[in-house]
């Protein structure tokens, strides 16, 4: 079975728990994750904004990080296409743009309500948030998906998760149905 090819939108990738989530899902080759610079400018910018406490090197060495795990993941947005795109926001365009240019299946953000199913949908795409695209993985690949969840509480050291505690977490963070999967 291939991969989902899933566009990360900002929003996903700015709380560390739910990026770093998602890229265990990408590197168990359970999700093909996909993005563009300009969606990694944005989540670091406002990340940054709000958290006087990192570092842009800080963020950069992340990204260098995300960019070694899934080196096939950066994509490009053409202009001339961004530019035609209508959506609600228009700076959400340049979104859009890159899941067409990736090919993508599925476009995995927070923000559902800034890709209507309508302009979607001609273009064979669905907008789902993480925890439709985590928990639709539990139910299709159940071993894999645990699996990798597994992967991401054994690498969180500071503090350490026991499987309870991060299924917590999860919850914590809008990942509801995906915690409900996890516990059963």
């Amino acid at each position: 079975m291939r991969p989902l090819v899933a566009l990360l939108d900002a929003s996903v990738l700015y709380p560390s728990l739910t990026r770093n989530l998602l890229m265990h899902l990408g590197t168990a080759g359970i999700i093909a994750a996909r993005w563009s610079d300009a969606i990694h400018d944005e989540w670091m910018t406002n990340l940054l904004a709000d958290r006087p406490d990192l570092t842009p090197e800080r963020l950069q060495r992340t990204l260098g990080l995300m960019r070694q795990a899934l080196p096939d993941a950066t994509v490009q947005a053409d202009e001339a296409v961004t530019t035609r795109l209508v959506l609600p926001d228009p700076g959400d365009r340049h979104v859009l743009a890159a899941s067409l240019g990736a090919g993508a299946d599925v476009l995995v953000t927070w923000n559902l309500r800034h890709f209507p199913a309508a302009v979607l949908e001609p273009h064979g795409l669905e907008a789902v948030t993480p925890d439709e695209l985590v928990s639709r993985h539990l139910d299709a690949a159940a071993v894999e998906t645990r699996a990798a969840v597994e992967a991401l509480r054994q690498s969180l050291r500071r503090p350490p998760y026991s499987w309870t505690a991060l299924v917590d977490r999860l919850e914590a963070v809008g990942l509801t149905a995906t915690a409900h999967r996890l516990r059963m």
